[in-house]
């Protein structure tokens, strides 16, 4: 049979009804199934032309952002400089970072009201025209003086100190938490508290608890801290530390240790002496000086209240001074019980004669004879602290005589 022949029998003109039908249907799922194949196909397309335009959008932002850098890295320096004043006409007097002094004009974008004697400015490269204001500069030491959590101490976990407690919080927090009492009075409140004593009677512990207290900026410094290497620093730390405390007002300063910047001027033939006396004259000045102080409040401690300058423990630098004294019986008995209540004792402990037997021992001695008892028990691994562990602990601390010479209040009289 020949080809043509053979394609006559199987056209649908030479099928019979039921196999054209049949045929037709074959060819209608054969055309749906490709119809589904060729719209999956062209979502397909469409989802990769939209990934490729999105990769397209990306590629050109990454482009402009390095066009940018690069335009940015071109820029010519900028002068830093220091106005000095402002003149009519636009004009003002700046003393660049060289040194001289030039007058020189400002672009229209700055508000005039913003260029004050003293403001750091950045200035035209050429033309030495200011062009910006820069923020002002502080020593990030400054900032890390600031306290931004709160000690875990409260006013419960300190004992025998009731009436300090109490004169603290009246001139501290009253006046932050009621101001308005003072003012129906018509006085103003203490802005300084001097804190003095012996060593280890609670002075910084009690500023821990104001620090927790009070919802006040609270910006702690040790005064050797202040003492810097080169002339001028230490002056200049404290002009920022009371500038950072004014603008995060209200806003408590702790000053620790005060004796080792605010003992008295001498005549001294030393550089380091002449320098530590220029910090302190500044810490005078910030105090209460020309420039108002605002609503800051000081808080110092120190051991050594005999060799403090007088020009320091003057009435509107120093208001108030607290004495911290060394705990009697029954504040070492308070004392010892607040150490201990954590730890689980046996029932023949007695305050009372652990109180009797540390005589002339301070808050941090009761401290560490607390903790020295609760080490008997933990080397022979017992599960409680009795009497005798506390007596141990007494004889092998406060065996000494002289270190308990070392808190007589003489001084502190």
């Amino acid at each position: 049979m020949s080809e043509s022949q053979d394609n006559t029998q199987e056209s649908p003109v030479s099928m019979g009804n039921n196999d054209f039908s049949r045929y037709l249907m074959d060819r209608i799922k054969m055309l749906e199934e490709r119809n589904t194949l060729l719209k999956e196909q062209a979502n397909k397309v469409e989802m990769e032309k939209r990934f490729t335009e999105s990769q397209v959008l990306n590629y050109e932002r990454e482009i402009r952002q390095l066009k940018s850098e690069l335009e940015r890295i071109k820029t010519p320096p900028l002068v830093v400089g220091t106005v000095v004043d402002v003149l009519d006409g636009g004009k003002v007097i700046i003393r660049s970072s060289t040194g001289p002094q030039f007058v020189v004009g400002s672009t229209q974008l700055i508000n005039n009201s913003e260029l004050v004697p003293g403001t750091s400015v950045s200035l035209n490269y050429q033309s030495l025209a200011v062009v910006g204001i820069l923020p002002s500069s502080r020593d990030p030491f400054v900032h890390g003086m600031e306290v931004i959590e709160s000690p875990n101490v409260s006013y419960s976990d300190i004992g025998g100190l009731e009436e300090p407690i109490r004169e603290l919080r009246e001139t501290v927090e009253l006046p932050l938490t009621k101001p308005e009492v003072f003012e129906r009075i018509g006085i103003e409140p203490p802005k300084g508290i001097l804190l003095y004593g012996a060593p280890g009677t609670g002075k910084s512990l009690l500023a821990k608890a104001v620090a927790n207290q009070t919802k006040a900026t609270f910006i702690r410094i040790v005064g050797s801290e202040l003492v810097q290497k080169y002339i001028g620093e230490g002056a200049r730390l404290v002009r920022d530390l009371f500038k950072m405390a004014k603008e995060k007002s209200p806003s408590i300063i702790f000053i620790d240790e005060l004796d080792s910047i605010g003992a008295k001027r001498i005549d001294s033939a030393t550089s380091g002496d002449r320098e530590v006396q220029r910090t302190l004259m500044q810490l005078l000045s910030e105090m209460d000086g020309f420039n108002p102080r605002g609503n800051v409040r000081i808080i110092a401690a120190t051991n050594r209240p005999d060799i403090l300058d007088l020009a320091l423990l003057r009435p509107g630098r120093f208001d108030r001074f607290i004495s911290i004294p060394m705990p009697n019986k029954d504040a070492r008995k308070m004392i010892l019980k607040i150490h201990s209540r954590k730890m689980k004792l046996s029932e023949d402990v007695d305050f009372d004669e652990l109180s009797s037997l540390t005589d002339g021992a301070n808050g941090s001695d009761l401290k560490a004879i607390a903790m020295e008892a609760g080490m008997f028990a933990v080397r022979e691994e017992r599960f409680g602290v009795g009497m005798e562990d506390f007596q141990k602990a007494i004889r092998k601390l406060l065996i000494a005589p002289s270190k308990l010479n070392l808190h007589s209040e003489g001084m502190f009289a």
